[in-house]
């Protein structure tokens, strides 16, 4: 496994199983869940850093915002994967949103004092997520690289790349990402337009380089998608 590949592994493990307070025989009982309408804020820039997020229901939208007002959408994510995590690394108020994508989403808070008894009492916890941290660091370095320097039809494809490493099943030979993403939500984590997306997909597409529905991307030969 390359390291790129390793890492976006790793990311996918699902943190909630070993995270969740409800899990916890300590915690469980007076932990509650929230839950948040579409289009509802779980936080704003400038709100207080004091907890973490994992995802038990529906996707949330991670961004910011640039001098100009416009949005920039860093992540999407959904059931089992965690956000707020830069409380860890010391973040006292927030710098980026996150905002709910559909209705019932249900999030579990964890607070960043619960979050440090349950590091120091597991060592291996600890190790997750700081490298956690590091690595969420890392795709945005990665990210603003493909803003500033690459065309839209080669940010797209390596978003592919990157999804596949990340969540990729192997079906023989071809790869399959199961994903939710529209072609919305991808022209905002590539910086691109809906209308762009579709037109590149339909042309890898029609070149027989991957398949896609509503449920699944199907990437032929990840070697070719170029």
């Amino acid at each position: 496994m390359s390291t790129t590949a390793a890492l976006w592994y790793f990311e996918s493990v699902n943190l909630f199983k070993v995270l969740c307070p409800h899990k916890t025989r300590v915690m469980g009982d007076k932990h509650e869940f929230r839950r948040y309408s579409r289009d509802q804020f779980i936080y704003i820039p400038n709100d207080e850093a004091s907890h973490i997020y994992m995802v038990v229901e529906g996707r949330v939208k991670i961004g910011h915002y640039l001098e100009d007002g416009k949005e920039v959408v860093s992540a999407i994510l959904t059931t089992g994967e965690i956000f707020g995590e830069l409380a860890l690394a010391g973040e006292e108020r927030r710098k980026d949103f996150a905002q709910a994508m559909e209705n019932n989403t249900t999030l579990c808070p964890l607070s960043i004092d619960e979050l440090k008894a349950l590091m120091k009492d597991d060592k291996e916890l600890s190790f997750r997520l700081l490298k956690l941290v590091g690595l969420r660091l890392m795709r945005l370095e990665r990210k603003l690289e493909l803003l500033v320097f690459k065309d839209a039809r080669t940010r797209i494809i390596e978003f592919l790349k990157d999804a596949a490493s990340w969540k990729g099943k192997k079906v023989g030979s071809e790869t399959m990402i199961p994903t939710k993403l529209t072609h919305k939500d991808i022209a905002a984590l590539t910086g691109t337009s809906r209308q762009t997306v579709t037109t590149i997909l339909n042309e890898l597409k029609e070149q027989n380089l991957i398949y896609f529905d509503r449920r699944k991307i199907l990437i032929r030969d990840l070697n070719q998608l170029k």
